[in-house]
């Protein structure tokens, strides 16, 4: 009999839990600058499903999430265009993590300090089922994308970049 290794609670998943969204959890050996390429490979899913949290701000230093395919890069210029703003930018890693309580490759887009606008790529709606951070390296969940939209109020753009 084999046992799944078992994770502990993470303010992504107890925020799961308490609005009764189904996920299965996914732990891999978490590679330093690995990125989604490794947790698909560990995983065996397609790269394209495993998506990847993004912490950015704005010309004013607000922050801000857009979750992308693991297998794309975001514009940010066209992400500005389509949320109003002059310009975005990544967040440096020690000011995301304030943002979020997150550690840099464990980040989750559930359960942040802080209640940021999310924005998602819009062709990540359309996959019947889709693999991201549950709040600590080494450890992705399994959502229906849906669950984006009615839990973090996400705001569907367009502004994938091929890698």
């Amino acid at each position: 009999m084999t046992r799944s290794k078992h994770v502990s609670e993470t303010p992504a998943t107890q925020l799961l839990r308490k609005k009764a969204v189904a996920f299965t959890e996914h732990p891999y050996e978490y590679v330093d600058h690995g990125g989604t390429a490794e947790s698909a490979r560990q995983l065996a899913v397609d790269e394209h499903s495993v998506i990847k949290t993004l912490v950015m701000e704005d010309e004013s230093a607000r922050p801000l999430i857009i979750l992308m395919h693991g297998d794309r890069s975001v514009s940010t210029k066209n992400l500005a265009r389509q949320i109003g703003r002059k310009r975005v930018e990544p967040c440096k890693p020690e000011v995301a993590e304030r943002h979020t309580g997150y550690q840099v490759g464990g980040t989750s887009p559930f359960g942040t300090r802080k209640v940021m606008p999310v924005f998602v790529e819009r062709s990540v709606l359309a996959l019947p089922r889709i693999y991201l951070n549950g709040g600590r390296r080494g450890y992705l969940v399994s959502i229906e994308p849906s669950v984006l939209l009615s839990t973090l109020s996400a705001v569907a753009v367009e502004c994938a970049l091929e890698n």
